[in-house]
Order: C-alpha cells, then sequence, then structure tokens
C-alpha cells in the first residue's frame, strides 16, 4: 500500500500527473487542484489512494491530505467510484464539498461531468446519516470568541464541526484547533478553511 509519492514532476496533462520516484515514473489521476499546484520539473509530494480492481491497478494523488480524505469518504459511497469522487473533488474543494452536503446543495455536484441528480442525491444522503450516526449528540460548545453573538458563533462552529467531519476529522481532532483560532465573526467556511490549513501542515 502506498502512503505518498515524493519525487520529481515528470509529465502533467489534465487529470494526470507523472512523478519520477528513483527512475520509475508513477502515473497518478489527480483533481485539476492537486495539477495547478504542480510544476515540471520541481519535486512534489503527491498523498496516494488505490483502486484495484480485477483488470487494473490506478493511483490517484491528491497534494493534500484534506483531499485524500474527501476522496476516501466519496468512494465509500454506493455506487461512486474513483473516477466520479475525482470529478466531484475537481470541482468542490473539500469544504466546499463538505458544506454541500450539509445544505442538500445537489447543483454543487451536478457541474461536476459524470455526476447526475441521482448520484448527487446519494452522496448527500448516504454521508449526511453517516455523520448522524457517527457525531450524534457531539457537545461543539466552545469559550466565547470575540466578535461575534454566542448564537451565530455557535451555528457557525456546529456547521463547521458537523462539515469537517464528512472529510474525515473527528470531533476530538478538530475542537483543539478551533479553540487555537481567533474565530470570532468567521463564517462556517472561513472556520473550515482555518482548520484544514493546521490539520494538513
Amino acid at each position: 500500500m502506498f502512503y505518498h509519492i515524493e519525487g520529481v514532476v515528470a509529465e502533467l496533462q489534465p487529470g494526470l500527473a507523472v512523478i519520477d520516484c528513483g527512475g520509475i515514473g508513477f502515473a497518478l489521476n489527480v483533481t485539476a487542484d492537486t495539477v495547478s499546484a504542480l510544476k515540471l520539473g520541481t519535486k512534489a509530494k503527491l498523498y496516494v489512494a488505490e483502486a484495484i480492481g480485477e483488470n487494473n491497478f490506478d493511483l490517484y494523488g491528491f497534494s493534500n491530505v484534506g483531499e485524500k480524505r474527501c476522496f476516501m469518504m466519496l468512494t465509500s459511497v454506493s455506487g461512486i467510484g474513483p473516477r466520479a469522487a475525482l470529478s466531484i473533488l475537481s470541482y468542490n474543494s473539500p469544504e466546499a464539498l463538505a458544506l454541500a452536503i450539509m445544505n442538500n446543495d445537489e447543483k454543487a455536484l451536478t457541474v461536476a461531468p459524470g455526476v447526475g441528480k441521482k448520484i448527487a442525491q446519494r452522496v448527500i444522503l448516504e454521508l449526511k446519516d453517516k455523520i448522524r450516526k457517527e457525531m450524534g449528540g457531539a457537545d461543539y460548545s466552545l469559550p466565547a470568541a470575540s466578535g461575534a453573538s454566542p448564537a451565530v458563533q455557535d451555528g457557525s462552529i456546529g456547521d463547521a464541526m458537523t462539515a469537517l467531519s464528512v472529510l474525515g476529522y473527528s470531533a476530538a481532532e478538530v475542537t483543539p484547533v478551533i479553540k487555537k483560532l481567533d474565530i470570532g465573526g468567521m463564517s462556517a467556511e472561513q472556520i473550515i478553511k482555518a482548520v484544514l490549513k493546521h490539520m494538513v501542515k
């Protein structure tokens, strides 16, 4: 099993990156964001997910752990293969996808080629149900931050915590990070971005 691959970027194409590692070129399927983060001839480190079938062995590469976690969550949905998951992530950042699932935003998912309304509905239904089962009754109360009313702050924190759980982060992982941040006046999406920035370091 591969966890990450580090080497020189030997080739870049839409949806594909080749990393030269010790003279061996590893071809990885990648999102649009990952392609844009890479430069030919420079060293890069990609986190890897594998898709093994009867007649294929494909590698999927991600520029950060958050994107890989999101990919793994998507492929856990029945009927969602790695290609569909990669397509969704090429049009949605991890935080945008998490919020789309929370808010039942099918349109955010159907903008990805090959993802129709039924697939979008299945992703939202199964991942929201998974979150409810794993995080039901969780207490997200945190010390009050300056610049936001308790009602607004609690709502933003709760939304952010739930969205981060879509990406596979537990409350135990996220809560200490949020307590260190100055989240006064932040929206749920801003909190998610700030937390992910700390989590993927």
